[in-house]
């Protein structure tokens, strides 16, 4: 878990705010799939936040759905899901890796042996968008016992009780979304709420990524001046994936020209 923690000091150092890309492993195959990672990481991503396929991924829009139907087509499945992510960590052994995981998978697997697996293939993090942070013990006990770090959302209408709760069990980021509902780039999205970002440093939280339809510099530069330390940025990427998947160098061609931007605009203006 030091990987968040070292990630967030030298962005505090360089003055500059963390691009956190997400995508879905195995998304729109597995061999494609790493070459969106290389790009990703060239271009300046700071951490990683990638998506175990499942069939019903209720936090998600229309773009993740389709891109997680699109790496189960391919027959990804949890056992390649951690092959995979052993390679990435070997690959790149300091970049921060979080997963995101719908709870039927952890369970599916066994809780405990859900997170040894996460152990030995390097993850930092785990986020189960369909676990609220009430119902979240057997989890989190799970995860501290192999070292995992638990991520909790926190909705844009969070009340005392749960900023709370929040910033106590949720160690290495939280990440607030700017709007209820799900993913997409496509949707109207709000600034984040100042008042919530303000009550979470005021508990003294953990480092806040902002994200749900992060999908310019301009937002990217607004969430940063209210008081996040980065922000999470997927549908966008993955809308990119979709619509050239049948020509992967002008897929990544885009990519790389997206995530440099967004990248540079994490960059803060010196006062």
């Amino acid at each position: 878990m030091l990987r968040y923690k070292n990630m967030f000091k030298k962005m505090q150092i360089l003055n500059e705010g963390c691009f956190v890309p997400f995508v879905t492993i195995g998304d729109p195959s597995i061999s494609v799939f790493y070459r969106i990672i290389d790009a990703l990481i060239i271009s300046g991503a700071n951490a990683l936040e990638l998506g175990i396929p499942f069939s019903d991924p209720l936090a998600d829009g229309i773009i993740v759905q389709n891109a997680n139907l699109r790496a189960l087509s391919h027959g990804i499945t949890i056992i390649k899901c951690f092959e995979i992510l052993n390679i990435l960590r070997n690959k790149y052994p300091k970049i921060p890796i979080g997963i995101l995981v719908y709870a039927n998978i952890v369970f599916k697997n066994g809780i405990n042996k859900f997170y040894e697996n996460c152990k030995y293939s390097g993850i930092d993090s785990v986020l189960i968008p369909d676990v609220p942070i009430e119902e979240s013990e057997i989890f989190q006990k799970c995860a501290n016992n192999n070292n995992i770090s638990s991520v909790f959302i926190c909705p844009p209408n969070a009340n005392t009780d749960l900023i709370k709760k929040l910033s106590i069990q949720s160690t290495e980021y939280i990440y607030l979304i700017s709007r209820t509902g799900v993913t997409g780039c496509l949707q109207k999205t709000n600034d984040p709420n100042l008042h919530i970002i303000q009550k979470l440093k005021t508990y003294n939280s953990a480092p806040i990524l902002h994200g749900f339809g992060i999908s310019t510099p301009s937002q990217i530069k607004k969430s940063l001046s209210l008081g996040t330390s980065g922000i999470i940025c997927g549908s966008i990427i993955i809308d990119i994936i979709d619509k050239f998947q049948k020509n992967n160098n002008i897929m990544i061609k885009k990519i790389v020209q997206l995530a440099v931007n967004l990248k540079y605009a994490t960059k803060k203006t010196k006062k």
